[in-house]
């Protein structure tokens, strides 16, 4: 029990933190190449894409505003950009389309370079087709800009006080009303076996006392 308890609590943080990663907003300093559209056919992977323009149709198949960037190392990332609306992760992206527009003003060349900090959720994985969510971006000065994640620390410092809150409640309610009924429950064993004891003692003499009389 004590493995099984030990692996489901691993699991559950393993599965709360990357929700966690997956969820909270991360930014990223890049050059943008492109945004443009292209239509993509969102099914079995749709847990991993938002939604539609906010009041147009949900559909399997749709046109999706994609940006591409470049990191300052030469490796590339794709963004996709849609709207989030009112469902989750709760990010309330309706204007998709003013960031796409914004995405083309910022597009720039190596030798003209607008070095761009872009606001996102989620991951990129290629098998699945899985690209990280753009929700804002602004310009910067340039890539080495340190950019402090103050949502971030203040939203984990709040979950782990509220963690913490809970812990203590539990732990108080564990002192107050549980480990009395187990120190009864332990008593009541005691008990019972100390008069099983007693019960044996009381006929094992009697056994040895036909055993002197018929023996």
């Amino acid at each position: 029990m004590k493995y099984l308890k030990w692996a489901i609590i691993t699991l559950l943080l393993t599965f709360l933190a990357g929700l966690a990663h997956y969820t909270l907003p991360q930014r990223d300093i890049v050059l943008i190449l492109d945004a443009y559209e292209k239509r993509m056919d969102v099914s079995s992977n749709a847990l991993f894409w938002a939604q539609p323009d906010s009041g147009t149709s949900q559909q399997d198949t749709r046109d999706v505003r994609f940006i591409d960037t470049e990191y300052p190392d030469g490796s590339v990332m794709v963004f996709r950009n849609e709207d989030t609306g009112w469902g989750w992760p709760f990010y309330f992206k309706f204007d998709s389309s003013d960031l796409s527009a914004k995405a083309k003003q910022l597009v720039s060349t190596h030798e003209n370079p607008k070095w761009v900090a872009v606001r996102h959720y989620g991951w990129r994985n290629k098998i699945f087709s899985i690209f990280p969510n753009a929700t804002s971006m602004k310009q910067v000065s340039g890539p080495d800009v340190t950019l402090i994640p103050w949502f971030n620390i203040t939203f984990l410092a709040l979950v782990s006080l509220l963690l913490l809150g809970v812990y203590r409640l539990l732990q108080r309610f564990k002192r107050r009303r549980i480990d009395p009924v187990l120190e009864d429950i332990g008593e009541a064993w005691d008990d019972v076996e100390d008069r099983a004891s007693d019960a044996g003692g009381v006929m094992k003499r009697f056994i040895d006392r036909l055993r002197r009389l018929f023996g």
